[in-house]
């Protein structure tokens, strides 16, 4: 009996932390980087809309490099295809100053695999890589890819 009892607190902790996160995905704090305005404008709206509150966005990604802080942002957004600098180059300095904030990449062009392979040596395929959206992109796709990516 006792035994039951201490598996159902423990279900049910497990549970009550799981809709707490479901809930208040709204704490998470997330960074859009693309060159293009309207991009990270629509991004933002829909994901505020969504329940993402804290969301910010960067057109320009030099001035997101350099204003960049680690532990900052739990989720960073970055477009590949940019005239200042691309996502890959942009992710490989932001990894320098914050190792453990997660990233979703996005991209309107095919996927160079030869790219990818320098940026992560160790991935075999995209699926390696996490998350990875094609443009245009679907919100409620995006928030689901921005959820998983949480978890």
């Amino acid at each position: 009996m006792l035994i039951q009892k201490q598996g159902a607190e423990e279900n049910k902790a497990a549970t009550k932390e799981e809709e707490y996160r479901r809930q208040h995905h709204w704490r998470t704090r997330i960074l859009i980087i693309d060159d293009e305005p309207d991009i990270t404008l629509a991004f933002r709206k829909a994901l505020r809309g969504k329940g993402f509150e804290q969301v910010e966005t960067a057109n320009d990604p030099i001035l997101a490099l350099k204003n960049f802080k680690a532990g900052l942002y739990d989720l960073l957004i970055i477009d590949i295809v940019m005239s200042q600098m691309d996502g890959f180059s942009l992710y490989e300095e932001i990894r320098k100053i914050d190792n453990k904030v997660k990233v979703c990449f996005i991209t309107a062009f095919e996927i160079n695999y030869q790219a990818l392979r320098s940026v992560f040596p160790s991935a075999t395929t995209t699926g390696d890589i996490g998350c990875f959206i094609r443009k245009p992109v679907d919100m409620d796709d995006l928030v689901k890819r921005i959820k998983e990516e949480m978890q």
